[in-house]
């Protein structure tokens, strides 16, 4: 049966070379155990898409299809509905090297294309894009010139000249130089902060990320006065405030001023729970970003799913460099409490009922990439205490609620046809999200073979 649906899927994406290009006819996909997004599920379901758009959603004998329809059976297989990645930095990865250098509109485009494979529909990129040239990759998207998973980018705001990590920073910087667009507005005082909330909402950008963060002491934190204004300012007209923050302690002033989200948990003992119970009450949201930091201690060159979309030069290159790392011999009892710990302040969050939305801070630092990131971070969720349902919405229908995607996210009859089947049941064990054997986005097939063979070909 696998090898069935792989070769119409092959077949489907060959007859469509254009991504974005729809389904000619209806087709019904029959048979599959369907997890919707919100936490139901349907056995023995269908799926009806016509047009880029999913048409109807139920049981087999619930849902008939319009004569002439394409049927394709899917019994033993599971659908889900395309992830989302909340907290992403795109451009700047080159997978044989990193930064400034690889920043440009098509690398943008591979970027997307790589999220599109591992399932994903769309992509949050984080206050690191030029204006002019994210705007216009919005819509160029809109109107069918370019597939992969969909981009949605926000404004970035610190003081001047600060705001990113020091290394990017200084690409970030490079990247203004040469497009001359820009990318981060300073502001030093709270009137600076408004006019440049006023700027941005003029463009027609929907969100902002602010940096509150000292980075040691090497950069100066956004202030209270100032972040307060920004913040005001951004939702008299509309925008949603979304901080990058080191530290918890900042956190219950962020969420008086009417911060949407965190993009950092910072999760451990000072996220106790009343703060917890704070966030929920300000219905804020948390992306803990627990794999940046994580993968960068496994050898991930050994992963068979990062290996399908990385050529062996650069899997050799990652190897070698986590090889000639230092290693503690054995784990130890620090590291052990470090997991209860994470453990604790992860669950406080979830117990609390705050929405914590997965995303993984991929391409803000090196070898951290695009799509397979977001699987390994729906991994660590699972480990620390959330149910596999929990986590498929934290990557589905939470991202999707959050980000304004209204028509994303849930398998509901309406909205747009982005879903992932797959092999093995992700209930059963959330690392099945791997089992990809199709990715659908906007009702058409996502080309994986071509996609697959360009990149490692390529590379």
């Amino acid at each position: 049966m696998r090898g069935h649906l792989t070769l119409f899927l092959t077949l489907l994406a060959a007859c469509a070379p254009d991504p974005s290009a729809t389904l000619s006819d209806a087709t019904l996909f029959e048979g599959a155990r369907l997890i919707l997004g919100d936490g139901q599920v349907i056995e023995n379901g269908a799926l009806l898409v016509a047009d880029g758009r999913i048409e109807a959603v139920g049981t087999v004998d619930q849902v008939i299809a319009p004569e002439g329809s394409t049927v394709v059976d899917l019994s033993g297989k599971t659908v889900m509905p395309a992830l989302i990645d909340a907290h992403a930095h795109l451009g700047y990865e080159g997978y044989t090297g990193w930064g400034a250098q690889y920043y440009s509109r098509a690398n943008l485009i591979d970027h997307l294309e790589r999220y599109a494979y591992y399932g994903f529909g769309a992509v949050f990129s984080a206050g690191s894009d030029p204006d002019d040239l994210a705007l216009e990759l919005e819509r160029a998207q809109a109107s069918g010139e370019v597939g992969g998973a969909r981009f949605v980018f926000g404004a970035g705001m610190a003081p001047p000249g600060q705001g990113p990590n020091n290394a990017f920073l200084e690409h970030v910087r490079t990247v203004t130089d040469e497009t001359g667009q820009t990318v981060l507005r300073g502001a030093a005082t709270p009137d600076a902060g408004r006019a440049a909330v006023r700027d941005i909402a003029a463009k027609g950008i929907r969100f902002v990320k602010i940096w509150v963060d000292d980075r040691g002491g090497s950069q100066e934190k956004l202030q209270p006065p100032v972040y307060r204004a920004i913040i005001d300012e951004a939702r008299q007209l509309g925008l949603d405030i979304l901080v990058h923050q080191q530290s918890a302690e900042d956190m219950p002033d962020l969420l008086d001023a009417g911060v949407a989200g965190f993009l950092h948990g910072r999760i451990g003992p000072s996220l106790d729970q009343r703060l917890a119970a704070r966030i929920r009450e300000a219905d804020a949201f948390v992306v803990p970003n627990l794999g940046l930091g994580e993968l960068r201690g496994e050898r991930v060159a050994d992963d068979p799913f990062l290996r399908e979309t990385t050529p062996e030069g650069v899997v050799a290159r990652l190897g070698a460099a986590y090889d000639a790392r230092p290693r503690a011999t054995a784990p130890g009892a620090a590291a052990a409490a470090r997991e209860r710990e994470l453990r604790e302040g992860f669950m406080r969050l979830v117990e609390a009922g705050v929405d914590v939305v997965l995303g993984t801070d991929a391409g803000a630092v090196p070898d951290h990439y695009f799509g397979y990131a977001g699987h390994r971070e729906l991994e660590i969720f699972v480990r620390l205490g959330m149910t596999p349902m929990q986590a498929i919405e934290a990557g589905t229908r939470l991202p999707a609620e959050r980000l304004g995607l209204t028509d994303m996210g849930t398998l509901t009859a309406g909205k747009s046809a982005d879903f992932v089947i797959l092999g093995a049941n992700p209930l059963d064990d959330i690392r099945n999200t791997r089992s990809i054997d199709g990715v659908f986005l906007r009702g058409a097939a996502v080309d994986r073979v071509g996609l697959r063979r360009s990149w490692i070909d390529g590379g």
